[in-house]
């Protein structure tokens, strides 16, 4: 088994999904009585939040240095938002940052999705850090909530679902996202919050939805067993 690096605390939430979904995976390969190598690195998520993009790559540069120094072979970074800082650290380092993109691009081409809408936070919605990954890499194309939805969507992520709360008034909220970017001609729609697959459900909807953390957990596990 190779050793993976992890990078969390951004929310510590989502790390402990990640954790937890590497080593149920892991486990149906080499039995409940073993678990791969990780190392784990977790970041205040203060550092977010104060939304100093300077700092934030200068922290997780350092981080993942520690990370390949401690003897890490591959590192995944255990939230979506985060990923903003791969293009600045992945050159500077000398191991691969298993991209949540990738992840998510992988099994929207094998199921012959060429649209998806993409629901998250603020950074996450409009950021460039898996669109660009998804046009460049699959050719799929990416869109997000009209502008005037965008807020909600951010104050839902942030004060909601990370935190643990799944309100019915969040749930609704999403679902007509998904119909509105449906209308707007989204063929499947990415959860890109760890916590939205606990909101909702495939059976909500009737297209495929993609949950990037389990994928992204699937992806890190394949890399652990060369796969």
């Amino acid at each position: 088994m190779k050793t993976l690096g992890m990078i969390g605390g951004t929310s510590w939430h989502s790390t402990i999904a990640y954790y937890r979904l590497i080593n149920q995976i892991a486990s149906k390969i080499i039995g409940d009585w073993a678990n791969p190598p990780l190392i784990i690195h977790s970041i205040n998520i203060e550092l977010m939040r104060e939304q100093n993009k300077e700092k934030i790559n200068t922290t997780y540069l350092e981080t993942a240095k520690k990370l390949q120094t401690a003897g890490a072979e591959a590192i995944v970074i255990c939230a979506n938002t985060p990923h903003m800082v791969y293009d600045f650290v992945q050159p500077k380092i000398n191991i691969p940052i298993l991209h949540i993109a990738d992840a998510t691009g992988k099994e929207a081409q094998g199921l012959g999705l060429k649209k998806l809408g993409l629901l998250g936070n603020r950074p996450t919605m409009t950021g460039s850090f898996i669109p660009k990954v998804l046009m460049d890499n699959y050719g799929i194309e990416t869109i997000i909530p009209d502008k005037e939805y965008i807020p909600q969507s951010h104050e839902y992520v942030s004060k909601e679902l990370t935190q643990g709360v799944f309100s019915e008034g969040a749930k609704q909220f999403y679902l007509k996202q998904i119909e509105l970017l449906k209308a707007r001609g989204a063929d499947g729609i990415i959860l890109g919050c760890t916590e939205l697959p606990l909101l909702i459900q495939q059976s909500d909807v009737d297209i495929p939805t993609l949950a990037t953390t389990d994928l992204h957990a699937q992806m890190a596990v394949d890399f652990i067993f060369d796969k």
